[in-house]
Formats: structure tokens, sequence, C-alpha cells
């Protein structure tokens, strides 16, 4: 495989990448990640994001982007979730399941305590058909068409369709919650966003 053919393929990935990301303002139904937004700040609990695999990576990240707002967020590994972990989710909780197909076992098997407890249910999954899409209180579609991958099954624009999603809705609540500089400063102090926040002048 020749360096053109290398270059071609990695263009080819994220370009497809970027069309599965904007295709996201059409097929997203915004009314669904504005109420995720309201409840997340108008409630008084945390977030409480599981997902399984790569979802499990897109969920994280969820969560260190909450966290960085001052939305108390929370992961939740799956199979420590149904040996205990559950106990972390309280009622007045909002729990996000990731999961592209909708019947990850290991997160379906979570349901019947978030519903015993009365948490929130929400749900971020290409299939509203599927059991967690059902069960959900909120459910979010995010489908995307092919993977970059020739066999179309390495979760990548998958996954940062989910990321933007979880993206839009932190972003919302910042305005929504009126987040300011300032507050953000006092939980990013160090780096070159803390340097920027602080007003700090790095001497070279």
């Amino acid at each position: 495989m020749e360096d053109k053919d290398i270059i071609q393929e990695a263009a080819r990935t994220i370009f497809m990448e970027a069309k599965a990301v904007e295709s996201l303002l059409t097929t997203v139904d915004m009314e669904k990640v504005a109420e995720v937004v309201r409840r997340i700040g108008d409630g008084t609990g945390k977030v409480v994001i599981a997902g399984c695999g790569t979802s499990a990576m897109a969920a994280k990240k969820g969560v260190h982007s909450l966290n960085c707002i001052e939305r108390p967020a929370v992961f939740l590994t799956p199979s420590d979730a149904v040996h205990g972990g559950l106990g972390v989710l309280q009622k007045e909780d909002i729990l996000i399941l990731v999961s592209k197909g909708g019947g990850t076992e290991e997160l379906v098997q979570m349901i019947p305590a978030c519903k015993a407890k009365g948490a929130t249910l929400a749900a971020i999954t290409e299939n509203e058909e599927s059991e967690i899409g059902k069960m959900a209180d909120i459910c979010i579609k995010v489908k995307t068409g092919q993977e970059p991958c020739r066999f179309n099954m390495l979760a990548t624009a998958s996954t940062l369709c989910v990321i933007s999603v979880f993206d839009a809705i932190c972003i919302s609540l910042m305005q929504y919650t009126n987040y300011t500089k300032e507050q953000f400063a006092v939980i990013h102090p160090k780096g070159a966003v803390g340097d920027r926040l602080l007003g700090k002048v790095k001497e070279i």
C-alpha cells in the first residue's frame, strides 16, 4: 500500500466522520436533548452514565465534560453495577444508558433498579424500539449510516456522534445554568486552560 493510498483512506475516514456528525442536525430530536438539559440543570441529583465497549468510552467523555461544568457525574461500570454498584444511583439522579443497538444485556439488567428507585432513565441509542429505548423516560436516537471501517463494524463515526450529542448537552447546560468563567477557573487551575483562566503568563 503506497503513501497516496494511505492518505486517501485517512481522508475518506475523516470525511465520513465529519458528514456523520453533520447529519445529527437533521436526525436528532433536539426537543429531547433540551429535555435532558432541563432535567440536569433543574435537578438536585447527579448524572450516572453507563455503557459497554466503545460506548463506554463515549460515556466517560460525557462524564468528564459534565464534571468540568460542575454538574456532578459518574461512570458506572455495568459489571459492577449489578453487584452492588447501583447503590450510587438515587431517586433524584439521572441514569443515561449508552448502547448503539439498545439491547446490551449488561445495561438492560440495570433498568429494574433504576425504575424501583424512581430515578430518571435516559437512553442514547440508534434503536428506539430496543428494550433500552422503550424503557427509557427519554430516548435520544443517534443513528449513523456507514462506519468508515470497510467491514462497517468498528464503531468510529457512531462514537463521535454520541460524543457530539454529549457535547451539545454540556454546552447547552453552560448557557442554561449561566455557568461562568470564574466558576471554571476554580476547578481547572492547571494546564494551558488554567493559565488562560487565571490570567497567568508563562515565562520561557
